[in-house]
């Protein structure tokens, strides 16, 4: 079974939480799930910033971000397994996109830029 690679902003709090909960649950099931941090976009043939943006996932040999990327992780995952198909329905999965698209990953990516910004001050 070929290896699920997860890259993800290790730097942010909410990303971390349910990182770790997959990380946990991949490691408890002994499943092929590989979790990589911003330190290793490059490695992923994006910078930091970029994969700061938005969750990235690695499956059947293609990169995939976004809603597509968590698809792919939860349909990794038996549990959650029922949220790959879920938001593989028509409108719930066009609703989902946009979600993620317009509201959560942007919000998310602020809250990072704000946090750089008051790590540099910090250490400026």
């Amino acid at each position: 079974m070929e290896e699920t690679r997860v890259l993800y902003n290790d730097t942010c709090p909410v990303c971390s939480f349910e990182i770790d909960a997959y990380r946990r649950r991949a490691m408890r099931d002994g499943l092929p799930l590989r979790f990589d941090t911003l330190d290793q976009a490059a490695h992923w043939g994006i910078t930091p910033d970029q994969a700061a943006r938005r969750l990235h996932v690695l499956h059947n040999g293609q990169v995939l971000s976004g809603i597509p990327a968590f698809r792919a992780l939860w349909a990794e995952i038996p549990q959650l397994h029922w949220l790959h198909h879920l938001t593989g329905r028509p409108f719930i999965g066009a609703a989902a996109v946009t979600l993620y698209n317009r509201l959560l990953a942007p919000l998310l990516y602020r809250m990072h830029l704000r946090r750089q910004a008051r790590l540099r001050v910090k250490s400026g």
